[in-house]
């Protein structure tokens, strides 16, 4: 199975900006698509990004024209660019990845979660 790290995450005040990283384990050998999902405390997970191979995105609406989401494929990793934060996107985030491994097993994992703070 592929293993995914996630880091980035922090205490920030509001209108600052984060970067998240996951980075995949090395028996990832490509990724097809990625997400990051946010969770609230009391609240369901929800979706905040997408991209695929292709580089297209989707964000959720309460993100766009702030958050960024990219891929380095070369280094297996996957990017969420964070800017003019809100306490209300205080969450702990989580990464999703689709791919294919080196034994060329397709690959749906989930990261650990990192947690994120905004302080009005």
């Amino acid at each position: 199975q592929v293993q995914l790290v996630e880091s980035g995450g922090g205490l920030v005040q509001a209108g600052g900006s984060l970067r998240l990283s996951c980075a995949a384990s090395h028996n990832l050998y490509r990724i097809d698509a990625a997400g990051w999902y946010r969770q609230a405390p009391g609240k369901q997970r929800e979706l905040v990004a997408q991209i695929n191979s292709g580089g297209n995105t989707n964000y959720a609406d309460f993100v766009k024209g702030r958050f960024t989401i990219s891929i380095e494929n070369a280094k297996k990793t996957v990017f969420l660019e964070m800017n003019s934060l809100k306490p209300e996107d205080t969450a702990v985030y989580y990464c999703n990845v689709l791919g294919e491994m080196v034994s060329f097993h397709e690959v749906d994992s989930w990261g650990q979660g990192t947690q994120v703070t905004v302080s009005s």
